[in-house]
């Protein structure tokens, strides 16, 4: 059955109307953006999340209810109104820019739905106000079209990744929010239990465990679009809150993962962001990646791969390659093409700078000319030896060379960052360029300097490429994980990996991390119980929304892809959360808190 509307309730958005709809009576609701006065004629720019129409109001117009044009004199920006006018063809010409840029409205009425204050900065797209004000007042830094645009796509985005997998035989199934506290490399946010004094809820960092026992339950396909939470230091890429795409897969090997979830991640940029993806995406192990970009994360838009120069340099003149071979160690270098007219020695300086700030002693370098290798290393590389390393750069005169020498990580990590670092100053790194690649079989093990202890590099229920090998005492580096990574444009996307599915073999790998029985007993217990009953060999992955959206987008950070994002301070500057609670609720909880009770803007200051 029909229902009367409202007069005041609109017939169109601010985006629906063109040149088709001229002569029509029309009703718009929305914000006043843009209010230009010019005494018996008013322009107003009237916006709602579709679009911009411009509203007309003239004192000798047809119709116009007396007192209309005085009222829409006297409303500024922010104002929410109703106007209800006669499309008309734009007088003075089109503006392209806008959809609605063809025509305009002339008013007849004006109702105000709600009169604004004047707002603490200018709702504008290109707003200047810092990121802690627009915080402040998110509801209005939400007005703006980058962040509804954001919002938009990243809706497409997740509905796309929904539909494919629905489509695939998924089954999306919601785990608890409220759950047992598990170490997974990060600290969790504990929610105090009223019903049970002393005892603690955690917030899921990840629902791996829970995703695993849906696996031993038969499910065979689950996924979900997933809220996750770290209380961990943050950065600017980092929310103590934030969301995943997770899931997980029965009776399946790592291509059958790496497969579905491509042909997944393919389907829903170009459904959300309108984006194709070149495809295949490269597959390479852990040890490639590093050996070729200096990185576990590699950025393939463009060249410039490490090359191996380390058994000419043993025998270099040049001692500084010569001592790090004989101490076991590496010589590596990248060929900049072209670069050598554009690298001045204090560009130079500027660049062995910042290698040393990824643990390299220095940056040795030459340019190539006709007459062969000048620079740094120059007398070192007369003759056939400078011919040599020129061969072996495949090098031209007017490249740029450059060079690491130490021990394999730190010529790995520096050069890898010296790399990126060219690449941004040449503009090779275009964010409108999308190359994704998959990098495989990670260290199942890494040491950690602060603990002084072997930990698990992806996470612990990672299972082993080797299933039989499993002395982990011996050779703890050695062992590899079947653990893989989604990379996009040098950040990773996704961790994922083949899981353990023997109870045997996952307690092996917590006694050799270190976790006590009572303590695999408290974290694990009904994991490993559930495996006693059958558990099918399975794997996933867990892909993160926020970065995904931001990288698509262009955006700078991933708070201008999240609705209603905390500061690096953890702090939601609207709502003033993390707040004080009355001494009643901590009571009833049996907490006595010792802190200063200062609110979150204090703490910031």
């Amino acid at each position: 059955m029909a229902h009367e509307r409202a007069p005041w309730q609109r017939t169109h958005t601010c985006g629906d109307l063109n040149i088709s709809n001229e002569g029509e009576v029309v009703v718009l609701n929305g914000w006043i953006e843009n209010h230009r006065d010019h005494g018996q004629l008013v322009f107003v720019d009237l916006r709602d999340r579709y679009g911009v129409t411009q509203v007309t109001a003239h004192s000798e117009t047809e119709g116009i209810v007396d007192g209309a044009l005085e009222l829409l004199q006297r409303l500024g920006a922010e104002d929410v109104v109703s106007i209800r006018g006669r499309v008309r063809r734009r007088e003075g010409g089109s503006n392209d820019e806008r959809a609605t840029g063809e025509i305009e409205v002339l008013v007849q009425a004006v109702t105000v739905l709600n009169e604004a204050e004047t707002p603490p900065f200018e709702v504008l797209d290109d707003v200047e106000a810092n990121e802690e004000l627009r915080m402040r007042y998110r509801y209005l830094d939400l007005r703006r079209r980058p962040l509804q645009e954001a919002l938009i796509k990243r809706s497409r985005f997740t509905t796309a990744v929904r539909t494919y997998l629905q489509d695939n035989g998924f089954i999306d199934i919601e785990t608890p929010i409220l759950t047992n506290s598990t170490p997974e490399g990060a600290r969790d946010y504990l929610v105090p239990s009223r019903v049970h004094p002393g005892r603690f809820y955690a917030l899921p960092q990840s629902p791996q465990v829970l995703k695993q026992i849906c696996m031993i339950s038969g499910v065979d396909r689950y996924y979900q679009i997933a809220r996750c939470f770290r209380d961990e230091d943050l950065r600017a890429d980092r929310q103590p809150e934030f969301t995943q795409v997770d899931l997980e897969m029965s009776f399946v090997e790592e291509n059958d993962v790496l497969d579905l979830v491509e042909r997944t991640v393919v389907h829903a940029f170009k459904q959300g962001f309108d984006i194709d993806l070149p495809t295949p995406f490269p597959r390479m192990s852990f040890e490639e990646a590093v050996a070729r970009y200096g990185s576990d994360k590699p950025d393939l838009r463009f060249g410039m791969e490490l090359v191996d120069v380390t058994q000419h340099a043993a025998a270099s003149a040049f001692k500084v390659f010569a001592g790090a071979v004989e101490r076991g160690g590496i010589v590596k270098g990248i060929c900049v093409k072209g670069a050598a007219g554009d690298y001045s020695r204090k560009k130079i300086d500027a660049l062995t700078k910042h290698a040393q700030e990824y643990g390299a002693k220095g940056l040795a370098w030459a340019k190539i000319s006709e007459k062969g290798v000048e620079g740094s290393i120059a007398k070192f590389y007369e003759g056939d030896a400078g011919a040599e390393l020129i061969q072996l750069m495949a090098a031209e005169p007017g490249d740029l060379l450059l060079f690491g020498a130490d021990e394999a990580k730190v010529v790995h990590r520096a050069l890898g960052e010296v790399r990126l670092k060219v690449a941004d100053d040449a503009g090779l790194r275009d964010p409108q360029t999308f190359r994704c690649c998959w990098v495989l079989n990670f260290p199942m093990f890494e040491w950690n300097e602060d603990h002084q202890r072997w930990q698990y590099a992806h996470n612990p229920f990672s299972a082993p490429v080797d299933w039989d090998n499993t002395d982990f005492e011996k050779d703890p580096e050695s062992h590899r994980s079947r653990a893989y990574d989604f990379v996009m444009n040098g950040w990773e996307l996704g961790s994922g990996s083949i899981r353990i599915h023997r109870p045997e073999l996952q307690k092996k790998v917590f006694d050799f991390l270190g976790i006590s029985q009572e303590e695999q007993e408290r974290n694990f217990g009904y994991m490993l119980e559930a495996y006693k009953y059958g558990g099918p060999p399975h794997g996933g992955i867990a892909l993160g929304v926020d970065r995904m959206v931001a990288l698509a987008l262009g955006r700078q950070g991933i708070r201008d892809v999240i609705a209603f994002p905390k500061t690096t301070m953890a702090v939601d500057l609207m709502s003033q959360a993390p707040s004080a609670v009355a001494p009643e609720q901590l009571a009833e909880l049996q907490i006595e808190s010792k802190a200063r009770q200062d609110t979150p803007e204090e703490q910031v200051e």
